[in-house]
């Protein structure tokens, strides 16, 4: 299951973002952010069904999870930071390897950073690092249909939408539709996602 050694752990930096592994040491922060923007975050959030298998109790036991993955190569769990401090979380799950190279990414940022171009470029980082660094051919993002901001960040990087999933996942306390994007390294333009972010703003 695990990659090239390189993949992770890792640092990348653009402008004033940087991606890093998530951190026990995160956690007042991490909480801050949640309770901050509860209201804001809640109608998105991933929930446990009737009967399935619970979240992480504690941040700490979040955390434990999310590094015992990332040591079998099936996750890279990323804290974002702006301007070096903590803004939200960025995670590549679901990594598969042998003929496949493929993973998915989720995300949340703080409301406070909302609307900057945070959350863009930090899944275009994410996307270059998983193309050009750790290999993978094929990144998907699902997004609620009517979760408009997260949908901004798809459109702005120009990851096409592949497909519409009926009660896809466990989001806000019910089985949620999804409309599906994905983008293969074919696709990917010369530089990565982060040149097509540059070109957009130039």
């Amino acid at each position: 299951m695990n990659g090239p050694a390189h993949a992770w752990p890792v640092v990348l930096t653009s402008r004033a973002i940087t991606l890093r592994p998530l951190a026990y040491s995160d956690a007042a922060a991490w909480r801050a952010a949640r309770q901050g923007s509860a209201d804001w975050l809640s109608p998105w959030d991933a929930t446990v069904p009737p009967g399935g298998q619970g979240r992480p109790a504690s941040f700490r036991a979040l955390v434990r999870t999310l590094r015992r993955a990332a040591r079998h190569g099936s996750a890279y769990p990323f804290a974002i930071d702006v301007d070096g401090a903590f803004a939200g979380q960025l995670t590549v799950s679901n990594i598969v390897r042998g003929s496949a190279q493929f993973a998915s990414i989720g995300y949340w940022i703080d409301l406070k950073y909302a609307g900057r171009g945070v959350m863009p470029r930090a899944v275009a980082m994410a996307i270059d690092h998983c193309f050009f660094t750790a290999g993978l051919h094929r990144i998907e993002i699902a997004i609620r249909p009517e979760n408009s901001n997260s949908l901004r960040v798809v459109e702005k990087l120009g990851i096409p939408e592949v497909g519409y999933a009926r009660r896809y996942l466990h989001i806000d306390g019910a089985w949620r539709d999804h409309r599906l994007y994905a983008i293969t390294v074919e696709e990917c333009p010369e530089g990565g996602l982060q040149a097509r972010l540059d070109a957009a703003v130039t």
